[in-house]
């Protein structure tokens, strides 16, 4: 039975931080990386003809799992990585991490338990690389990929930097057109690369899109990221990759014969922020490569060296990205004039403000800022984009969504301007504001204000101008208005017409509102009906990848058209289930088949048994909530036979045991003490009584334990009786597409419930004036002096 996928990454990431030791989660990503690589080499390229790599006699995987347990392991598993990087150019690249360090990996028999655990944990079937690449379903990619996330995440502060989260990586690249790449001749450059992420993410766009591979260049100055980058590349299929570790600013490598930068198609970057030493080893001044013939940005900030470094990297048609903080687009001084220059030749085609705390080196909100030369000159605007409230909190950083990404992707490439979120702003308007590309100078992004009617809270009445406000709800439901509101004795105020209670049933029972929840549920329907053969026809090899995107860009378009719904929330919620639940049952069935029974056991991960029993048993089901609900009955009366009678001198109160409680030996032994006791029939009855009870309790628990069992024993032999068409009805219609139908009412209610609030809210506001209001704290107070008059107090 196939691994799920969730659980096989949840599961390495645990063993592996377990295992950390007396090192930081920056100095352990590096031993584990490396366990990975050659995992994954050993798997892929071991003892086959004309491969990529060379993996030697005794340098592969297998190699280090027969050294578990061995006293001398972390020695050893030195020379297995040395021969392997030997063999292969990979000298300081893979043999970085030391395996023999006591310091950071413990002495004697503890750094042999700890090597021999990490070793075990990457020997899992799950982790098979041999037929890895699915068309893009990667699963070293994706083990790689959420390693990489927690070991950022728990680098701390300073030294996350070598990670670019995978959402703004992929922003960055659909942003660019990398997806367009028309010739395999097309490249790619990072000109600080960390650990090669954003370029990993920029080749899988182009690759995906286009099945082009294109060449991937990429400069790091730090040694061990540089290794790793380099350890990724070939990871990620991309071994032909060049990575070059120096300064790109002070030393770049990449350049043409006639000793000029070379340029590239396409450039990614997420520079270090506002770094002071930038200008080290070179004198910016006097820069052989040209690059800052817009202005030489200030001695202690770097932001604008990397930028103009970039811009000279690319072609006259070529396109870039760069993550850079806020600063860069209001900042004055030198940076103001080459912002002001570079905007002139029209250079920068868009600029991105994301959300704060995405990124692990820093907390503070950064932008992406979108370089195009091709037509620069012919540019009369720059596309903004306010992203910054579109996130969702994941541990201690925010992260940006799938609806988040499509959302940007969208209004970037389509040029489309939503309020409040995307603007093409004219060149003529950055001129007037002084070339200042600080992103609220274009777009307002704050809530309006909620402002207060003082002549309704003098006078009453709901302000019509209120009621406007709620306009896009009034063009899909006009009478519901009209059943909602009457005019009110002055102009310009309504009055409700019926209680504030009452509000939500009117909306819900109005016909408009039903007509409404069934465009939605037709909407859906629409796209179930389209999608069912995709889900159905999910075969052993099938493309999980491919699957997901077909079935969710099908559901943004349908629910594109639906007003008042946000079909990107709509496509969060599928985005949303595919990550929790589908992603792993896909992978499974792409493994093993619509299968109800795998090696003569019941494949409950994919059919949980609850769907057997809705569907095939669900008289049982009822029966037993029935029997349930008559032993509860039970319980409640002795809870209340204990509340009325077994307090202190209560009639019950003998029987309980030393822990106050009743059971069936306590209640006998105490009937067996008052058996000739002639005072006692009260007693004897009470407890007679609830030993019945106690009787019928365990009868009733008997009978419901006894259905459940014959239940349990149905649902098991009834996955035996399951079809493939039985299997694709129960997880396609009753699993996938009930949940999915679930989560799209729950955005219809959303509608209502914001609708309904909004009203309530106007209702209560203003639902006493202020005369009424004086006039009943007027009459309070005179009661008040009434009653301290009576008690005898003076009150002035």
């Amino acid at each position: 039975m196939a691994i799920k996928k969730s659980e096989l990454y949840s599961s390495l990431w645990k063993g592996c931080d377990e295992l950390r030791g007396g090192m930081d989660a920056s100095q352990y990503k590096d031993y584990v990386l490396v366990l990975l690589f050659v995992k994954y080499v050993s798997d892929r390229y071991a003892g086959r003809k004309d491969a990529l790599l060379d993996v030697p006699a005794g340098g592969s995987f297998s190699d280090m799992v027969a050294l578990k347990g061995d006293k001398e392991i972390g020695d050893k598993l030195n020379k297995i990585i040395s021969r392997l990087a030997e063999a292969n150019e990979l000298k300081g690249v893979i043999d970085v991490a030391d395996f023999n360090d006591p310091e950071k990996l413990g002495k004697g028999k503890e750094m042999v338990d700890r090597l021999s655990n990490l070793v075990a944990i990457f020997d899992t079937p799950g982790l098979d690389f041999r037929s890895n690449r699915a068309e893009g379903d990667d699963i070293l990619g994706d083990a790689y990929e959420y390693l990489m996330r927690h070991f950022a995440t728990e680098s701390g502060k300073s030294k996350g930097q070598f990670y670019t989260p995978a959402e703004v990586s992929r922003v960055m690249a659909k942003v660019i057109g990398i997806g367009t790449a028309k010739s395999a001749d097309q490249t790619i450059y990072d000109p600080t690369c960390g650990s090669g992420s954003l370029l990993i993410k920029a080749h899988d766009e182009a690759k995906g899109a286009t099945r082009l591979d294109l060449t991937i260049y990429g400069q790091e100055m730090d040694n061990a990221t540089s290794a790793l980058a380099k350890m990724n590349m070939i990871l990620h299929d991309c071994p032909t990759a060049e990575i070059w570790k120096d300064n790109s600013l002070s030393s770049p490598h990449f350049k043409q014969a006639n000793g000029a930068l070379k340029i590239f198609d396409f450039v990614v970057a997420n520079p270090p922020f506002s770094t002071k030493a930038w200008s080290n080893g070179f004198d910016p001044a006097n820069d052989e490569f040209g690059r800052f013939e817009y202005g030489t940005p200030p001695d202690k900030n770097g932001d604008y060296a990397f930028l103009l470094h970039i811009l000279a990297s690319l072609k006259s048609t070529g396109k870039g990205a760069v993550i850079l903080p806020h600063g860069v687009l209001f900042r004055g001084g030198a940076e103001g004039m080459i912002r002001r220059r570079v905007v002139q030749h029209g250079y920068i085609k868009g600029v991105i403000g994301l959300p704060a705390n995405l990124f692990y080196g820093t907390g503070i909100p950064a932008c992406i800022i979108v370089l195009d030369k091709e037509n620069a000159a012919a540019r009369k605007g720059i596309f903004m984009i306010d992203a910054s409230k579109g996130f969702i909190k994941d541990g201690n950083k925010n992260r940006l969504r799938a609806q988040d990404i499509h959302k940007i992707v969208d209004a970037f490439n389509k040029q489309v301007e939503i309020p409040k979120f995307s603007r093409l702003v004219p060149v003529s308007e950055i001129s007037e504001n002084d070339f200042n590309l600080n992103i609220p100078r274009y777009i307002d992004s704050t809530e309006p204000e909620d402002l207060q009617d003082i002549a309704a809270h003098l006078l009453g009445g709901i302000p019509d101008r209120d009621i406007e406000d709620l306009g896009k709800y009034w063009k899909v439901l006009p009478n519901v208005r009209t059943a909602l509101f009457g005019p009110s004795d002055r102009h310009g105020y309504s009055k409700l017409k019926i209680a504030a209670s009452e509000v939500k049933a009117t909306i819900f029972g109005h016909s408009e509102f039903a007509a409404f929840n069934e465009t939605v549920s037709a909407s859906f329907a629409k796209w179930k009906n389209a999608n069912v053969p995709h889900l159905t026809g999910i075969t052993i090899g099938g493309h999980p990848k491919a699957l997901i995107e077909t079935i969710s860009e099908s559901l943004l378009e349908t629910f594109k058209t639906v007003p008042l719904l946000d079909a990107y929330d709509v496509y969060q919620h599928l985005m949303s289930y595919w990550a929790a639940t589908m992603q792993d049952d896909v992978y499974m069935l792409v493994h093993d088949d619509w299968t109800a029974v795998i090696d003569g056991e019941p494949n409950i991960d994919l059919i949980p048994p609850p769907l057997i029993v809705d569907r095939y048993f669900a008289d049982n089901a009822k029966a037993i909530e029935q029997f349930e609900a008559d032993r509860d009955a039970v319980t409640r009366q002795m809870e209340e036979l204990d509340e009325e009678h077994g307090g202190e001198e209560g009639l019950l109160s003998e029987a309980k045991t030393e822990k106050g409680k009743l059971n069936k030996i306590s209640v006998k032994a105490r009937l067996a003490e008052i058996k000739a006791d002639r005072d006692a029939a009260d007693e004897r009855k009470m407890l007679n009584d609830y030993l019945e009870l106690i009787e019928q309790e365990a009868a009733a628990n008997k009978k419901v334990k006894d259905a459940q069992k014959a239940l349990d024993a149905k649902v098991i032999s009834q996955y035996g009786k399951l079809t493939e068409a039985d299997v694709k009805t129960l997880v396609a219609e009753d699993k996938w597409l009930a949940i999915l139908a679930t989560d799209v009412q729950t955005e219809l209610d959303r509608v209502s419930e914001a609708l309904t609030g909004r009203i309530k809210e106007l209702a209560d506001r203003y639902a006493t004036p202020l005369p009424k209001l004086t006039d009943e704290v007027e009459a309070l107070s005179a009661r008040v002096d009434e009653h301290l008059k009576k008690m005898g107090v003076a009150w002035n």
